[in-house]
């Protein structure tokens, strides 16, 4: 992202009142501020981009006569992809100048308009009436030409006022993050995530993906007997066309009512991005109520790129040293502050076996283990062989996954009351 851009962002002009307290307003704007008010006029939040300081400043100036309770100025202008960062908050006007780039300030107004209800202006120096057609064509609804009179501005803020839908539709409650981590190899990481995400998909009866990013040898789909001809290496090199709709073609649906992202069924040592992550996982969580991603081992590309938006994140070892001691280090640097939210799993355990104590085990991991899964390597190795998820068997281990499962952050309560029926390998 352009860095000026992501400092814009950052960046609110709240300038109204310091406008009005140095007696910066002209009298026609407050006519018009009047005519407003007989309109039903709201306070009208402003987004204005563009490159050149002067005209930009002179558009804000004008703009803070009116009724703008905030102008939010942007000194350059975005790129595309960062466009929902911005549509995300919700403009009642967004004015783009048009001079320093037609071309892209055009995409710029088609993208906007076909995203957002906001009434969309432009305005340049010259009177190009090509150009105006141009911008109408992409759907803006006023072209002004500077420098532009108060009346001007007035009149057009009017007519954006009188659009502005009178409720604006709820914004859509995106999914939640449950991102799966392994210590160290071997950890199991896959098998407790894959297993989670199915018997969520059961118990909350809420829409569920499971991604596998598990690079470059992720094996969720073989776990779950899922033959899967597309993969998230597909949907990660077609950036482009990632929405939805593309999603859901590269997406399959295992028989629980889970939809899966598979990893690539050969090695694929993908030349990804932290941003390329978050974007698909991003996508994911407008259409599905949790997203749990196999994250694989360690912080490694994909942890870091989900670390910040993470609703809660699960940290599974087996109870050894080595294993303990890479827990150790990935707490300390990375879970210090508390945020994101993080669960201990001890996989595969069997406290007659284990040769290091409970205070020992807290120690190392600086905080407690929430969670145990019991060691049964028959069962688990009848539900590789077979294809077949464990949690869909009963078996001491899928008591305790259905447990963990029921506890996702927003569960439905209604699992609450199988929890006193599982055993002590389950909360401690």
């Amino acid at each position: 992202m352009n860095e000026d851009f992501r400092s814009d962002m950052r960046t609110s002009i709240e300038s109204s009142s310091r406008q009005r307290a140095e007696g910066r307003v002209d009298p026609l704007m407050s006519i018009f501020a009047h005519d407003a008010d007989a309109l039903g006029t709201d306070v009208l939040s402003v987004a204005l981009i563009g490159p050149e300081q002067q005209g930009r400043k002179a558009v804000a100036n004008a703009v803070l006569g009116f009724r703008a309770g905030a102008v939010r100025e942007f000194s350059s202008y975005p790129e595309l992809d960062d466009l929902p960062r911005i549509l995300k908050l919700e403009f009642d006007v967004i004015i783009i100048e048009l001079d320093t780039n037609p071309e892209h300030a055009l995409d710029l107004v088609e993208h906007i308009c076909g995203h957002t209800s906001a009434t969309v202006m432009v305005y340049s120096a010259h009177t190009d009436s090509e150009l105006l057609v141009r911008c109408m064509r992409a759907g803006a609804r006023e072209f002004l030409t500077q420098p532009i009179a108060p009346t001007t501005i007035a009149e057009a803020m009017v007519r954006a006022s009188v659009r502005r839908p009178s409720h604006r539709p709820l914004k859509k409650t995106e999914g939640k993050l449950l991102v799966f981590l392994g210590a160290k190899g071997g950890s199991g990481v896959s098998t407790v995530a894959a297993n989670f995400a199915v018997a969520l998909t059961q118990d909350s009866r809420q829409r569920i993906a499971l991604l596998d990013l598990n690079f470059p040898l992720g094996n969720t789909a073989i776990d779950l007997g899922l033959t899967a001809p597309l993969s998230a290496a597909d949907a990660l090199m077609n950036l482009e066309r990632l929405d939805s709709h593309f999603l859901s073609t590269v997406m399959i649906k295992h028989g629980s009512g889970l939809s899966v992202l598979a990893a690539p069924d050969h090695y694929s040592p993908l030349n990804v991005h932290e941003d390329s992550i978050e974007k698909l996982v991003n996508v994911a969580r407008q259409d599905f109520d949790y997203v749990v991603v196999d994250a694989g081992v360690g912080m490694g590309l994909v942890g870091r790129a989900l670390l910040g938006s993470a609703t809660t994140v699960y940290l599974v070892l087996q109870v050894s040293l080595p294993e303990l001691r890479n827990a150790n280090r990935i707490v300390s640097e990375f879970f210090r502050s508390g945020t994101p939210q993080l669960e201990i799993i001890l996989n595969r355990y069997s406290p007659r076996s284990v040769e290091i104590d409970e205070e020992a085990i807290t120690k190392a991991l600086t905080m407690p283990a929430k969670w145990r899964v019991p060691s049964d390597f028959a069962a688990v190795r009848k539900a590789q062989n077979t294809a077949s998820p464990i949690v869909l068997e009963g078996s001491a281990i899928s008591q305790v996954i259905r447990q963990l499962a029921s506890s996702a952050p927003g569960c439905s309560p209604a699992v609450e009351a199988k929890k006193k029926k599982f055993s002590i390998f389950g909360l401690t």
